[in-house]
């Protein structure tokens, strides 16, 4: 008797079905067993509100999360960006799979580069982070550029570029890569200029906490170095407690002396959208050997930015 396929819930985007669809060959290489993607509906999906006026990223978990609450799926695929900080009991974080490159992009019209952006250049974002950082380099190199609030998925977004409605849009390289349109890329945003999205760049499987023995198989696609990244990563923003749409950056990376890798850096920033005031800060530490370890660390940088007045730059969920 074969066993069953195993389920796995997936958003119906194109680039959520790249993205399990690579998850599930991963998941059928591990167990054996045939995995079939089962593709469900989220409000964030079907809503055409801004992000931030219906909870921020969230909204497209919810409905995946409670597809393995009632056992429609046996396991799901997230953008570990889209996920609320707070982990439901009922759920396990199975598996924090080898990021890919964490860095922003940017589509721009005549293959400019962001440095080579006309004046009053019109940038096509849906994220508060990327407002925040983006004027704030563009008002310290002189330049003058207008961020215009976008949604959709990336043709969309990307189509506002061709169609010469924006100058240009600025994206995940994740997920470019992911649905393989890299080639359209005409500046890779250094993380010393944008920070990325907690989380961005990386996948979240989860599953429910009682099937051990699924978590357990899933668990062989856990990369522990990228987990206690975004664990610190994802720890700032829960103790600046902010939303999944706040204007928060953060990126955890591995300082390595040659091959051995000895201390992680945690970078953290918050600004007005209009970039006008930034906070900016970091912290070196060991490698987080525990989850605990790689909390603390988020929330030390967090106490710290928080010290210097972040709280006053993360709009009205602050007060």
């Amino acid at each position: 008797m074969t066993e069953r396929a195993l389920r796995l819930g997936t958003r119906r985007s194109k680039l959520a079905m790249a993205q399990s669809g690579q998850v599930a060959e991963a998941v059928r290489q591990l167990t054996g067993r045939p995995v079939e993607l089962v593709e469900i509906t989220t409000y964030g999906d079907t809503s055409r509100e801004h992000l931030a006026q219906i909870g921020g990223t969230g909204v497209f978990v919810a409905a995946l999360r409670d597809a393995l609450a009632r056992d429609e799926v046996d396991f799901a695929v997230h953008s570990l960006k889209d996920l609320p900080t707070a982990q439901p009991e009922e759920l396990t974080l199975a598996a924090v799979p080898v990021r890919e490159d964490p860095r922003d992009i940017l589509v721009a019209r005549d293959g400019m580069t962001f440095a080579e952006l006309p004046e009053g250049a019109r940038v096509g974002t849906g994220s508060p982070r990327r407002m925040a950082q983006l004027n704030a380099y563009a008002r310290s190199h002189g330049m003058t550029i207008e961020t215009v609030p976008i949604r959709g998925n990336i043709d969309t977004r990307i189509g506002y570029v061709h169609k010469g409605e924006l100058d240009a849009v600025v994206l995940a390289a994740a997920g470019l890569s992911r649905v393989g349109r890299t080639d359209e890329v005409t500046d890779f945003l250094s993380v010393d200029t944008v920070l990325p999205a907690p989380g961005q760049g990386a996948l979240a499987i989860e599953c429910a906490a009682h099937n051990a023995s699924l978590a357990a198989a899933l668990a062989e696609l856990d990369d522990p170095y990228t987990r206690a990244a975004v664990t610190a990563e994802r720890s700032l923003l829960a103790a600046l407690e902010a939303g999944c749409s706040a204007p928060v950056g953060a990126l955890a990376d591995l300082l390595a002396d040659g091959q051995i890798v000895k201390e992680m850096r945690l970078r953290g920033v918050v600004g007005t959208t209009d970039g006008s005031t930034l906070v900016q800060l970091s912290t070196t530490g060991p490698v987080p050997a525990t989850e605990t370890q790689a909390m603390a660390l988020g929330r030390e940088l967090a106490a710290e930015m928080l010290a210097k007045g972040a709280a006053g730059l993360m709009g009205e969920r602050a007060l």
